[in-house]
């Protein structure tokens, strides 16, 4: 197995080349919560993201005449841009703002007033707000899809699917592997994502690597993990699991979660993952990151070919490109 000039693993995917027949209609539906979807109806979005990594030039005029709104209420990159890159290389078009202030929320107009008027401009919108739940009140006052870009600390979907798309690519599938989830576990929104739906798969294990302070909430633990009989552990320390790990997930302390500055300023670098913890892991003990990241991942981590978090944010482009197609109807 060898590792190409953009640090993918080169697998065989002839099962993604080939288009299926009989897709699975998503046209008009909403993306709020992993729960949102079937298992078959991933598959058919992950699928035509395989295809189109492939061969991205065959999909570069599927989205002509169509908009995509872009309702940034909280900052991002990532996400925003991918989205957007995502709808222009379609051959769409982007409007929208990157934050509140720019738009009439600043006014006091309310969520529901806002997706109302977006829909008489746009046919699929991507909504980021920092209030839990916002993305799903605002999906009941309109018919067009809208798509959930992170509630607070509660779901992220769309990252779940540059997730799994990147674990794919790099691992050929999810199930029996053994994932770590490290750092602030209790306000990442991608960790619980990402958490709820790998417990739909078979042979999935979690070692949930995080100070007593930031443990997953006890939702995630009571009604996903053990709920689904999924094997895990909680511990404090990293460098002892290393070596049973086949996907080690930073994430960052979120200053922006925090009620005061002293609990983020002594918990900000409880885990930093550096070349020396790296020789505890495997050889294919591969490194996921949901960025921005701040002091968790050392920057002599990024030359290791396990590192493949840059990787995974040009993955998230192209299985936006996909969710986009899919609910709009067109593949």
């Amino acid at each position: 197995m060898q590792v190409d000039l953009n640090g993918v693993i080169n697998h065989k995917y002839k099962q993604f080349n080939a288009k299926k027949e009989g897709h699975i209609l998503l046209k008009g539906r909403s993306l709020i919560d992993p729960s949102d979807f079937t298992r078959d109806e991933f598959r058919e979005i992950f699928d035509l993201a395989h295809q189109i990594v492939e061969n991205p030039e065959s999909y570069r005029k599927s989205c002509n005449g169509k908009i995509l709104a872009t309702l940034f209420y909280e900052p991002s990159t990532r996400t925003r841009f991918s989205f957007e890159a995502a709808m222009l290389r379609l051959g769409g078009q982007v409007i929208g703002f990157s934050e509140p202030n720019s738009s009439s929320a600043a006014k006091g107009e309310s969520i529901a007033d806002t997706i109302r008027t977006i829909e008489c401009y746009a046919d699929i919108a991507v909504m980021r707000h920092p209030k839990e739940g916002a993305p799903k009140v605002a999906s009941q006052y309109i018919s067009m899809p809208l798509i959930n870009a992170g509630d607070g600390g509660h779901q992220h979907p769309t990252q779940t699917l540059t997730d799994i798309l990147t674990i794919e690519r790099l691992k050929g599938n999810v199930e029996n592997k053994v994932y770590g989830f490290c750092g602030d576990l209790k306000f990442g929104r991608t960790v619980h994502s990402l958490i709820k739906f790998l417990s739909n798969y078979k042979g999935v294990r979690f070692i949930l690597i995080s100070p007593e302070e930031l443990r997953v909430p006890e939702y995630i633990r009571e009604e996903v993990i053990k709920k689904s009989g999924i094997p895990f552990e909680e511990v404090i320390e990293m460098e002892p699991y290393m070596g049973q790990l086949d996907f080690l997930y930073m994430t960052r302390v979120q200053r922006e979660r925090f009620f005061n500055e002293e609990d983020y300023i002594r918990l900000k670098d409880r885990f930093i993952l550096d070349a020396d913890k790296m020789k505890y892991a495997k050889k294919e003990t591969y490194i996921l990151h949901p960025l921005p990241r701040v002091n968790e991942i050392s920057t002599d981590v990024d030359a290791d070919p396990r590192a493949q978090y840059f990787v995974q944010a040009k993955n998230g482009m192209y299985v936006r490109m996909a969710l986009i197609l899919k609910l709009l109807g067109i593949y």
